[in-house]
């Protein structure tokens, strides 16, 4: 009807454009109604669950020990200089805090976000070479079998001139690549090994 809501101008943030699946309208409610408040004490509760189920998660996590990387070496220095792109601020942030997280025994929970062609594959690709460097086999799982194989390639321009092995798995590897490839993980040969959910397989097993 003609009801208003008011937002103080500096909690602007908290209104968001309401985002839901194609084809299904949203059920609107009176404010202040029956419907309204029933609804909106459910949400609350759902949001107490999720709060209550993330706390212990993350308590978990804080006595869960990872690996500790050591700091940079002078290969990952020169890795990194070998890039053809100035770095923006938020790549160089974005890398600081991925090598705090490598550095420090509390296992990794980290989530990078950005446009296309923003560098977070240049993120991934140094978080690697670190972990490659340092003993430690690497997976990157992609959603697509092309996102796979651009990624393969980044990763082989970047690393070609280290002694690092790098793979590719996906629906489009033939069954002798993928043989060799799942052997090669198994043996260690295999230092970093890209693809699609299909690295998740039971049968994918890592030295």
């Amino acid at each position: 009807g003609n009801d208003k809501i008011y937002v103080p101008i500096d909690q602007l943030r908290l209104v968001s454009k309401y985002v839901a699946q194609e084809g299904i309208a949203p059920v609107i409610h009176k404010l202040g109604s029956k419907k309204w408040l029933l609804t909106k004490n459910k949400a609350k509760k759902q949001i107490e669950l999720v709060a209550k189920d993330l706390l212990e998660l993350y308590a978990k996590r804080r006595l869960q020990r990872g690996i500790k990387f050591d700091k940079d070496t002078l290969w990952q220095a020169e890795m990194e200089d070998a890039f053809v792109y100035e770095d923006t601020p938020d790549q160089t942030k974005a890398t600081k805090m991925v090598k705090a997280d490598m550095e420090s025994v509390i296992p990794m929970d980290r989530l990078i976000c950005g446009d296309v062609g923003f560098g977070k594959t240049e993120v991934a690709a140094r978080a690697a070479f670190m972990a490659v460097l340092q003993g430690k086999q690497v997976a990157i799982v992609v959603p697509t079998t092309i996102l796979a194989r651009q990624h393969y390639y980044s990763f082989l321009d970047r690393m070609n001139h280290f002694p690092v092995k790098i793979e590719h798995l996906s629906r489009l590897s033939s069954t002798k690549d993928s043989n060799r490839i799942l052997k090669s993980l198994l043996d260690g040969s295999c230092d970093i090994v890209i693809g699609t959910h299909k690295l998740l397989g039971k049968t994918i097993r890592f030295k």
